[in-house]
């Protein structure tokens, strides 16, 4: 059996795709056609039910848990780990909220918890992660919400953060901040749900164990980013809750929504949002 498969191009990703799709562990006779998208690419694709599994934002699965369903592994939470609001220079709390701010896209967990930080702002654009550094430093935009590697990279460009949102979401909750998890289509046998988890968690063990057997595979990737700065995105993103979300991990997940739904963010939950 062959399931569509999505996940982005960033080193955590391909990092921990990477024995799944090659072959390297028992995959229990499935087979997966990968679909590479950004994170955006991928919660869009997910709202058109074009895929089986998929790499999901966890404020975008909020709006289809009808559809899909989390799985225990492959999920990207842990701390000091998150978005980062930047400038060109240094901003009050006024001028942020009346700033023009480039977002990597409407339902990623980045603009949720910015519109935690700051309800009154609402000049906000969707534009590719990559090019928010860029688009900030061109004047298109007042500031940027920047995700993954760029994390690394703003200083170097002559950028300031304005405000870790990571670091916020964790002094206000105590929770570990979730970003995103790998979700399955729900409308799948269990079986096959089941199995798709089993073969997830045997993936990333692979991936903590074989650290270095992904490497051609996550460069071909990576692009031009710097071999530390590709290092430093694996160690960031990929820990123990990409293994197993586990009771810390869930609980994490359910605050996020539990806020959200306060806040009127999100719609009210109608199914349970766990695989287990």
């Amino acid at each position: 059996m062959t399931l569509t498969l999505g996940f982005s191009p960033c080193p955590n990703d391909t990092f921990i795709f990477d024995a799944m799709i090659h072959g390297k562990i028992d995959t229990e006779g499935l087979s997966f056609e990968v679909r590479l998208g950004d994170v955006e690419e991928l919660n869009q694709m997910a709202f058109d039910g074009a895929l089986d599994i998929t790499k999901l934002s966890y404020h975008a699965y909020a709006y289809l848990t009808e559809q899909y369903v989390l799985l225990d592994a492959g999920s990207a939470l842990g701390n000091n780990c998150g978005p980062l609001l930047i400038a060109r220079q240094p901003m009050s709390e006024e001028e942020i909220i009346k700033a023009r701010v480039a977002i990597p896209g409407k339902y990623t967990t980045a603009n949720f918890l910015l519109s935690l930080a700051y309800p009154a702002l609402t000049n906000k654009t969707p534009v590719l992660f990559s090019e928010i550094e860029g688009a900030v430093l061109g004047e298109d935009f007042d500031a940027g919400l920047i995700i993954h590697e760029n994390r690394f990279t703003y200083q170097d460009k002559g950028l300031v953060k304005l405000l870790d949102l990571g670091e916020y979401w964790e002094s206000t909750t105590g929770h570990p901040i979730p970003l995103g998890g790998i979700v399955i289509n729900r409308h799948l046998p269990k079986e096959i749900q089941s199995k798709v988890n089993r073969i997830m968690e045997r993936s990333v063990r692979y991936a903590f164990d074989h650290p270095s057997d992904s490497a051609s595979f996550v460069k071909k990737h990576a692009q031009e980013m710097d071999e530390a700065v590709t290092q430093q995105h694996i160690d960031l993103y990929v820990n123990t809750y990409t293994e197993n979300l586990g009771l810390k991990g869930k609980a994490a997940v359910l605050h996020l929504f539990a806020k959200a739904q306060e806040k009127a963010i999100i719609p009210k939950l109608k199914q349970s949002l766990f695989l287990s």
